[in-house]
């Protein structure tokens, strides 16, 4: 039953299929054995058409198979250029990462030699005994004085060698420290890495500012290191200021919050550590 359904949907196809292939036949014997001019016309209307209908379906195969060809052709094109490029983005991504470890690398170095002459030869520890801060003055006492070789003009820092102020007076048993906050303090300073100075002002507030730079074109933001320098012959060089908050405000040590602190023996004629 099922043979006679399918041998009856083939027989016509198959009729099909063999009168398009007979009618090319028939229009070149037109053509040679009579040529009758209105009649090779009218059949060119039908076998013109019947003709590119066989050919696109006998050729449908091959230029689907052509076309998939073409397709992996240009996948496999895509793909090893995708290749190349994924090579060429990892080999970048290595030397920008290599870059920024040098540079990383640099930059430590540089705070490192600025930082290696802050290195003092003598010290001596003090306690602070009393904080004073009145009309824009802030100045403490610590309990060292002229008896341990402590003199005018001796620096003060913290623990961890961050400057806390400069030794204004002197006595036996104890000395008077001028605040970085203070109004008459004026501080000689250098952005860390850089050879660009300043000075650094006391306001009697928490937090002096940078009057000034070097190099005109110096655009100071928020996280800039300050180190003194010893442009001004006072300071010893090397020591951490404070860091900028902004482009003109610093946050330098607070001698509220201190109450152990180092005095470096620095000759103040010599302008070196002793």
């Amino acid at each position: 039953m099922n043979q006679n359904k399918l041998s009856s949907k083939l027989y016509p196809l198959i009729k099909a299929a063999t009168t398009a292939a007979l009618l090319p036949i028939l229009f070149i014997y037109v053509m040679i054995a009579k040529p009758d001019y209105h009649l090779m016309n009218a059949l060119g209307h039908v076998v013109v058409p019947v003709a590119q209908w066989v050919g696109d379906v006998v050729t449908w195969p091959i230029r689907v198979v052509g076309g998939a060809i073409d397709g992996i052709t240009d996948v496999s094109a895509l793909r090893a250029e995708n290749e190349e490029l994924r090579a060429r983005l990892d080999a970048a991504l290595i030397n920008k990462n290599a870059c920024d470890i040098a540079i990383a690398e640099n930059k430590k170095l540089s705070q490192e030699l600025d930082l290696v002459n802050a290195q003092p030869r003598d010290t001596v520890i003090a306690d602070i005994i009393h904080d004073n801060s009145a009309l824009g003055h802030n100045t403490y006492i610590v309990n060292r004085g002229a008896a341990d070789g402590i003199e005018s003009g001796m620096v003060v820092t913290t623990t961890d060698m961050v400057l806390a102020g400069v030794i204004i007076d002197v006595g036996a048993h104890f000395a008077r420290v001028r605040a970085l906050t203070d109004a008459d303090t004026n501080i000689a300073v250098r952005v860390v890495g850089t050879e660009i100075y300043g000075f650094m002002t006391g306001n009697g507030t928490s937090r002096p500012t940078m009057g000034f730079f070097s190099d005109p074109e110096f655009q100071p933001t928020k996280g800039i290191k300050l180190i003194t320098s010893n442009i001004s012959g006072v300071l010893p060089a090397g020591l951490v200021v404070g860091e900028t908050i902004d482009e003109s405000d610093v946050n330098v040590v607070q001698p509220a919050r201190l109450s152990r602190v180092l005095i470096l023996k620095f000759d103040t004629h010599k302008n070196e550590y002793r």
